[in-house]
């Protein structure tokens, strides 16, 4: 099963996903118009420039969105996109850039789960999260384990690791054992 962010938007979807890949990376794979799908016909001639669907492919994750016509469009709410990035001080730029022209609901600072953490609400309505981690650092650099090298986790300890009873590093002690 695969789960994907589908986004909706009031005309700006190609300038959104234009604005995410740059500041994201990934590969646009789809921008189609309504005018260049089978739906042409069924939509009134001004709306044909709006984009029926679009993905932007990072990896096996993909972000979708189209443009709903007006009487459809419905101001975002009750979710955020929650991206999860490697590094305190990349995480933090992310959040910067996608808050160019919208507008910062809690900056981004240090929280118990995370090294960074902050909301945004970008200037397409589209509310992100957004959190950092640090990679793992293991006794053994040579080590060539593949849970060590998809394993990541931080000084602080993880939601839900009182109620499992032990803690990420002791985690990392556990796979390193396997």
């Amino acid at each position: 099963m695969n789960i994907s962010p589908h986004l909706c938007f009031d005309g700006q979807c190609r300038a959104a996903f234009a604005t995410y890949q740059q500041i994201l990376g990934g590969t646009i794979q789809t921008m189609l118009t309504y005018g260049e799908s089978p739906m042409s016909a069924q939509v009134a001639c001004q709306w044909h420039d709006r984009i029926v669907h679009a993905s932007l492919q990072f990896g096996d994750i993909e972000l979708a969105g189209v443009d709903l016509l007006p009487s459809e469009y419905r101001k975002p709410q009750g979710f955020s996109v929650l991206l999860s990035i490697e590094g305190t001080a990349r995480a933090g730029q992310v959040l910067a850039l996608l808050a160019d022209g919208g507008e910062i609901r809690l900056p981004f600072q240090p929280t118990f789960w995370s090294p960074g953490f902050g909301v945004v609400v970008d200037r397409f309505a589209i509310p992100w999260e957004v959190s950092s981690f640090e990679p793992a650092i293991s006794a053994n650099p040579d080590a060539s384990h593949p849970a060590l090298t998809t394993h990541y986790q931080s000084d602080r300890p993880r939601r839900g690791d009182a109620d499992r009873g032990r803690s990420s590093s002791q985690e990392t002690k556990k796979l390193w054992e396997l």
